[in-house]
């Protein structure tokens, strides 16, 4: 069975839970969460199953959020028109975060954000 857009909604219904829980600002929150979205969507819909979010404090109050897939290391996105629905995903999470990448390795690849809550 694929992931779909009602996975990608559970998925983002559990991780703001898990967010709540760490006491950021709401703001921060809402940050987190449209970075989750956008890389468990990529992940959803441009690679190969399994896909994992893992989501965690490391140094100094850092919020790194990292989406693993089984699917190759997708190709930079075509240049996308402002007016385009769609194509955005990785301009978002890059204006967003303080630091992102993507690190492909046996299996497939892991797409990682980090913030500074």
């Amino acid at each position: 069975m694929s992931a779909d857009a009602r996975d990608v909604s559970r998925i983002r219904r559990l991780a703001k839970e898990f967010l709540t829980g760490l006491k950021l600002s709401p703001t921060a929150r809402d940050d987190a969460l449209l970075i989750i979205s956008e890389l468990v969507t990529n992940a959803v819909l441009h690679a190969l199953p399994p896909a994992a979010l893992r989501v965690r404090c490391i140094q100094h109050h850092v919020l790194r959020i990292e989406v693993t897939d089984g699917g190759p290391h997708p190709n930079p996105p075509p240049k996308t028109d402002q007016h385009e629905e769609h194509g955005r995903g990785m301009l978002i999470v890059a204006a967003m975060a303080v630091r992102y990448g993507t690190i492909t390795h046996a299996g497939g690849s892991t797409c990682w954000a980090e913030l500074n809550p």
